[in-house]
């Protein structure tokens, strides 16, 4: 007791009442005769932390873990949801989150689908020879996504994969549409390659396996780079006029220059640096000897100041005997 006949309050009653995370009635409990007046709890937690002791708040804090770690069912809680966690692991190891992505897709999307945002329309334009089928399964546009998440660009750049595809653009309309707007590459030429067949765009690049007959009529040709010059090529064949139907196939040689193998079998050789000069100087030829007519097997235009003709046997031999037929004079 102090002079005027106070009970002093013990140290350990007021390190209880200066701890504001220890309630006030419990300070009342250790000391029933000490009025709650007098030790009132901080009324700012950040200045009651400045002014305690870091030893007390330690074991304070000690206190209340043990205290919830005491609760009843939490030992329960505790194993379950670490049971929960291994299964999960396990099976997002085994391939099953993967399979759950697929089928029912991400967790974001399932949040934005329940919200009304889910693909509810997808609407294709510009495909003719491209199946609308064949465009959602390149892009990966399924129910399991939703507008919110689906990204543009990749979906874009997905559908730009597909040979047929030249361009493409995509457009999100809230709240659950998609609008996919699609260029197709237009069959320009066939070209072999391997052995193989292939229908090209203008652009040099394989859309398909030649497979049926409604692509004969194409210009065709063959060799390394020649899919990169079609329309170098084309423009030579327009040139021959009417003659260009008598040619097979444009032959390119190690990516420099151009052979025609024409239908009857004979080979044409233009030049590297100026092709149409030789095709002029053919259709001249042509006009004037029919040169494409008699037997030979090739014609080399490759030089601007002579012309090289290889003839076949019959013709080598026609030619040697029209050459050593005796001259029969007159009288």
């Amino acid at each position: 007791m102090d002079g005027g006949r106070r009970i002093l309050q013990s140290i350990k009653g007021a390190v209880m009442a200066a701890l504001p995370l220890w309630p006030a009635h419990a300070s009342a409990s250790f000391h029933p005769g000490v009025a709650s007046e007098f030790y009132p709890v901080a009324a700012s937690s950040e200045r009651a932390l400045k002014n305690r002791p870091a030893s007390l708040v330690g074991r304070h804090l000690k206190h209340r873990w043990f205290a919830i770690l005491a609760r009843p069912g939490f030992g329960l809680l505790s194993v379950a949801a670490l049971f929960s966690c291994v299964g999960f692991m396990g099976w997002a190891q085994n391939g099953g989150y993967d399979d759950f992505i697929v089928k029912h897709g991400s967790p974001w999307d399932m949040a934005a689908r329940a919200l009304g945002f889910e693909i509810a329309a997808v609407t294709i334009t510009g495909q003719s020879r491209v199946s609308e089928k064949e465009l959602l399964e390149a892009a990966g546009i399924g129910p399991q996504q939703s507008l919110p998440f689906l990204d543009p660009n990749t979906t874009r750049e997905k559908l730009l994969a597909i040979p047929l595809v030249k361009s493409a653009r995509v457009m999100k309309l809230y709240p659950n549409r998609l609008v996919v707007t699609v260029e197709e590459r237009l069959p320009y030429a066939l070209w072999q390659r391997d052995g193989q067949v292939y229908v090209v765009s203008e652009d040099g690049v394989s859309i398909d396996a030649l497979q049926t007959d409604r692509y004969l009529t194409l210009p065709f040709v063959v060799g390394r780079g020649a899919e990169k010059r079609l329309p170098e090529y084309v423009a030579l064949m327009k040139s021959m006029g009417d003659l260009s139907h008598r040619v097979k196939a444009g032959v390119r040689v190690a990516d420099r220059r151009w052979d025609l193998d024409m239908t009857n079998g004979v080979i044409v050789r233009l030049s590297e640096q100026d092709p149409a000069a030789s095709i002029a100087l053919l259709l001249r030829l042509q006009h004037e000897s029919r040169i494409l007519d008699k037997d030979i097997l090739s014609i080399d235009l490759r030089s601007r100041d002579r012309v090289a003709v290889r003839l076949t046997e019959e013709g080598l031999a026609a030619h040697e005997t029209s050459t050593h037929k005796p001259h029969k004079g007159g009288g």
